[in-house]
């Protein structure tokens, strides 16, 4: 019998990236830079200081919540396999192994998975990281089935995490796992690869779903780009405002929000106090964006979700989940705002801007990298694989 991790690792031993991947690498590369560069003065920072180096650049990569996201599973891949390939001087091919692995295992896993409560960002990223890492240190198929098998003991990570510093060290918790395993697998541990089979159906997932042929992109369906600094589920509510002009925030009455049940799945902070617990509310998404236009990394402060025209808005928002959905970007959103004067407004949006169907132009992109890292954006543009760790070092 052939197990899912010998599957997954063969894969991985063989990919030969096309150009199209490639191009998917470096946009990764840059945007999980520039999101970990905005995080170096983070609050949290001290408590990520205490991880390894490819824990601590992981956990800085993900805290602002600003990183990519594969949507078929669920998982924040870059913010895992950036560093952890960066870390163990891997480069692209390194990268695109274990984005590829942790997009299959995370598709596996599925959306009851998630739905169940699991952050998949680190239940599928550290046998991804364990693949990133070993494809960085030149290891056969065989020991990075071994790696696979060695990092589920650390594949773990719930969302009640969300909005607390639990998530981003949870998700660098991961990373080092990863590279734990990895480094073991080099040295002649042991392991059944079938111990990922029974994992994944211990914890929802189906085994027989887990696919790696070839010929495929290295991550099937791309990866989804944030324009804001918040869960995923917040884009498409947050763009669907900013398509609307002339609503000012002291004219509002009332916001009704229409949108599946799915996507509400991570918001678990209706009435956050804090500036990570606003990263997983629609209340404040809305609030925010009435107030600020486009929620930028200050509206996700302490001091931002404590504003008190914020604290008010979010009192006049109503949510109303659709039925079904089974993804963050099932169906679509709508928004209905009643004025004091004049008119309701509405809105309404199937992909926000950034999605793997709607990608980011070229713009859009530069302007995201402005934003986080200011003056040394043209560095960040121009590092490569070979520079890039040098650069997280200093930082």
């Amino acid at each position: 019998m052939t197990s899912a991790a010998q599957t997954l690792a063969l894969w991985a031993t063989n990919l030969e990236p096309s150009d199209e991947d490639l191009a998917l690498a470096e946009r990764s590369l840059r945007d999980t830079l520039a999101v970990a560069y905005a995080a170096r003065d983070h609050p949290l920072r001290h408590l990520f200081d205490e991880l390894p180096g490819p824990g601590r650049w992981a956990a800085l990569a993900h805290v602002l919540d600003f990183d990519d996201l594969h949507m078929a599973s669920t998982t924040h891949v870059s913010a895992i396999c950036v560093p952890v390939a960066l870390a163990s001087g891997g480069d692209a091919r390194a990268y695109l192994a274990g984005a590829g692995v942790m997009a299959r295992l995370g598709t596996a896993l599925g959306w009851k998975h998630y739905t169940a409560g699991w952050h998949a960002t680190c239940t599928a990223g550290a046998p991804a990281a364990a693949v990133t890492a070993g494809v960085a240190r030149g290891l056969g198929a065989g020991e990075l089935a071994t790696a696979i098998a060695l990092a589920i003991p650390g594949a773990g990570g719930v969302q009640r995490a969300f909005g607390t510093a639990a998530k981003a060290l949870q998700v660098g918790f991961a990373a080092e796992a990863g590279v734990r395993a990895a480094a073991l697998a080099e040295k002649g541990a042991t392991a059944d690869p079938l111990t990922l089979d029974e994992w994944i159906e211990l914890v929802g997932g189906e085994a027989s779903m887990v696919e790696a042929q070839a010929g495929k992109p290295a991550v099937p369906g791309g990866l989804a780009i944030k324009l804001y600094p918040c869960c995923y589920a917040l884009q498409r509510p947050i763009a669907a405002l900013s398509d609307l002009s002339g609503v000012s925030a002291k004219d509002v009455r009332a916001v009704r929000v229409t949108t599946p049940t799915s996507s509400l799945k991570p918001l678990i902070h209706s009435r956050p106090t804090t500036g990570l617990e606003g990263k997983f509310s629609l209340e404040y998404a809305v609030a925010a964006a009435l107030l600020d236009g486009r929620p930028d990394r200050d509206s996700f402060t302490d001091e931002g979700v404590r504003r008190p025209e914020a604290r008010r808005l979010m009192e006049l928002v109503e949510v109303a989940p659709a039925a079904g959905g089974d993804g963050l970007l099932d169906g679509e959103v709508k928004l209905e705002i009643a004025l004091e004067r004049g008119d309701p407004v509405t809105s309404s949006l199937r992909l926000p801007p950034g999605a793997p169907q709607r990608p980011p132009t070229d713009e859009e992109l530069g302007d995201k990298i402005e934003a986080c890292a200011g003056p040394r954006a043209g560095e960040i543009k121009a590092l490569t694989w070979d520079t890039a760790a040098s650069f997280l070092r200093h930082i």
